[in-house]
């Protein structure tokens, strides 16, 4: 009995068994914990990954591998986003423009403090913040060494694996834009309307409705 059980054992390829590994992470899992599960070396696994991705390809398989965040993970093939993402109609977890605009801020200036983003935007950002912090999209860096000591934000490794990046060396260039001037008496962080208002402050609270 036992060794017709090691028969099989042996007829499942080690492609085959890595991506059952996969299957039942649902995780990205980092190259060194592949390597102690396959029992291999690191170099092995890469490989084993690469020849999975290839066979899944040739199959016609709406699965294929990805390195995310460091690791690998089994995902569904982009051209299947349309019908996969139906599955999103039952608990609509979409980001706000506003929240993605501040998480864009964020990702790309990281680490950067409330107030900075704040004076990017032109609004206040409490509840984009509190929302992204709830996704574990952001976290907190620690404290910028000012007056005040405000809180330093930056992406987690959620982000990357929400976005489908390794690192954050594949985000996109940004394209070179001069800096405005800053206003003289304009304090660090405080918000500036789009457009002055005579009624003191009618402007902002607009914004604010609309975050």
């Amino acid at each position: 009995m036992k060794e017709n059980e090691a028969g099989r054992q042996a007829e499942l390829s080690r492609e085959a068994t890595l991506e059952a590994v996969l299957f039942a992470a649902g995780n990205p899992l980092p190259l060194a914990s592949l390597a102690a599960i396959m029992d291999c070396e690191e170099p092995d696994v890469v490989e084993l990954a690469r020849d999975l991705q290839a066979k899944l390809t040739s199959e016609g398989s709406g699965l294929t591998v990805q390195r995310v965040a460091g690791g690998y993970q089994l995902v569904t093939r982009p051209e299947t986003y349309a019908t996969v993402e139906r599955l999103s109609q039952v608990t609509d977890r979409h980001l706000s423009a506003p929240t993605m605009e501040t998480l864009s801020i964020i990702a790309f200036k990281q680490p950067i403090t409330k107030p900075e983003i704040e004076q990017l935007r032109g609004v206040r950002v409490e509840r984009a913040l509190a929302k992204l912090l709830e996704l574990d999209l952001i976290c907190e860096l620690g404290r910028k060494q000012v007056i005040g000591r405000p809180i330093l934000y930056g992406t987690t490794a959620t982000f990357l694996r929400c976005f489908g990046l390794d690192s954050l060396d594949d985000l996109p260039q940004l394209p070179d834009v001069p800096e405005q001037p800053e206003q003289p008496g304009q304090a660090d962080g405080q918000e500036e309307p789009a457009e002055p208002s005579p009624g003191g402050g009618s402007a902002q609270h607009e914004n604010e409705q609309h975050e």
